[in-house]
This record gives structure tokens, sequence and C-alpha cells, in this order.
């Protein structure tokens, strides 16, 4: 089943929901191995695009230093209030991928996590950020491998969308549209980007039980506003025993595959 992109405002409410529970739980395990794929250093300039929250340009901030710059962009606002009450010393901007608000050639790296299916056109955003990359800079991106790939996932989101249909399939459903790498290769050389490497790594999505997975899943989206009490019931039911075989002692581990591709502008 294919999926198109969804491009959704959430509100206050539910970007700091992502911030408190997504955050930790799944995106955070990335940060580190996305920062060292594209060789973040001190004194660089970086721009995270689609960041959210702001988890992974906090921490390029630190890692640049006094002497580098970091600029974090979104399309939805509510993100950018919660980085900004973060870190007020970041530069957070709202911009769209589709026309990157800043020169040609103005950053050593601009990175990408985890948000590459939201984009109605993938190639033309990799252009977009190719171009903000200077000549010998990086351009990284991380995504989720295929559904298909996803032994704790793939399941419950089958077993979502049973219950709750198209929406769920869509808001749920899309986060793994983009995992697969050659495509992903194909799509930066139309992009005007040489690849330079890729890795394929597991990472956990952490949290404290069954309940907390699912209540974060669903209120962290739109989906919330679309499920009716019913529906979730019946999916807290059963993701229990969708979920089983990744509990120990109470708390829920789920593996979870994705890769980070490293691109140089040509």
């Amino acid at each position: 089943m294919t999926t198109t992109p969804e491009r959704f405002q959430i509100t206050r409410e539910q970007a700091e929901i992502y911030e408190e529970r997504f955050v930790p739980a799944l995106f955070a395990h990335w940060v580190e191995p996305m920062l060292d794929a594209v060789g973040l250093g001190a004194g660089q300039s970086v721009l995270d695009v689609a960041c959210g929250t702001g988890v992974l340009t906090r921490h390029a901030a630190d890692r640049v230093g006094p002497d580098g710059r970091a600029v974090g962009l979104d399309l939805n606002q509510a993100m950018l209030d919660v980085a900004s009450r973060i870190r007020p010393d970041v530069d957070w901007r709202r911009g769209d991928v589709a026309a990157i608000p800043f020169d040609d050639d103005s950053f050593d790296v601009v990175t990408c996590q985890a948000a590459l299916f939201f984009f109605p056109d993938v190639t033309a955003a990799l252009r977009e950020m190719g171009r903000v990359a200077r000549r010998n800079g990086r351009v990284g991106v991380q995504v989720f491998s295929p559904i298909g790939e996803q032994p704790a996932y793939g399941p419950w989101v089958a077993m979502v969308a049973r219950h709750a249909g198209q929406d769920a399939w869509r808001l749920l459903g899309t986060y793994w549209s983009q995992g697969d790498t050659d495509r992903l290769r194909l799509r930066c050389t139309e992009a005007g980007l040489w690849v330079d490497d890729v890795r394929d790594l597991e990472r956990p999505a952490s949290f404290p039980s069954v309940e907390a997975m699912v209540l974060t899943e669903v209120n962290s989206t739109p989906l919330a506003d679309r499920l009716t009490p019913a529906q979730l019931d019946r999916i807290l039911a059963d993701s229990h025993q969708v979920l089983a075989p990744f509990e120990a002692d109470g708390d829920l581990r789920l593996p979870l595959a994705g890769s980070i591709l490293v691109a140089t502008p040509r």
C-alpha cells in the first residue's frame, strides 16, 4: 500500500507531547549517529531542515560551539515555539524546504532527520538542501526502513489501520515511505548530489509501557482528533497482543531499522 504525504499543522499541545515523549523515546537515539556521519565539528555552520522541536539542532549547536552556527528550519510554528522555549539561544526559522530561505553555499552541513516523508517532492527538497550546502559540504538525511522491514512497527501499524482506516495509514504509514535506499540514491543523483556513504542502523524506540507507546503515537499527530473512544480502546487492547514480544520487565523496547545517507553537492 502506498501513502501520500500529509502536510498538517499540529497544535502547541501536540508539539509539547512530541518533545516530551517522542523525542527521548525515539528520535534522540539517532542524533549522535547522524552528526557523526556528516562529520560535524567545532566552528562549522549547520542547517537542520524540518527540525521539529529541535533535538538534532540543539546537539548540533553544542558541537559547533560559539564559533559555529546552527539553524533549525521548520514549517510548523508550534514545533518552533517549543524549540525556542527549550533553547532560546539557537536560531530558529520558519520556512519551507521547497524554498529554503538562505542563499546558495550558506552551510557546511545540511541535515534532515526522519522527515523526508513529509515532503511532497523529495527530489526537489534534496536539490534545495544541496543548493544551500557549500561545494565541499555535506547533506545528511536519516530515513526509517520500509514498513515491511520493521518487526514491531509493521504489525502494529497494520493493526491500527484495520481499526481506524485510511487516515491512520496515511498518518502512521507514511513514516516508512522513503526507506528504500536504492531509490533514495537515485533521488540524490537527480537532485545533483553525490552519495558518499550509506549507513544501515538499528536503534531502539523505548517506552515505559504499551499504553505509553500507543498514546504517544496517537496524541502527537492529528490522529488523536480522528479516532473515536471506541477505536482507541480497541487499538490499546490489540496493541498488547501485537507488541508482547517486545516487552520486558514492564518496559517496551521496539527495534527500529533505518539508514543515514550522506551526500555532497556535485
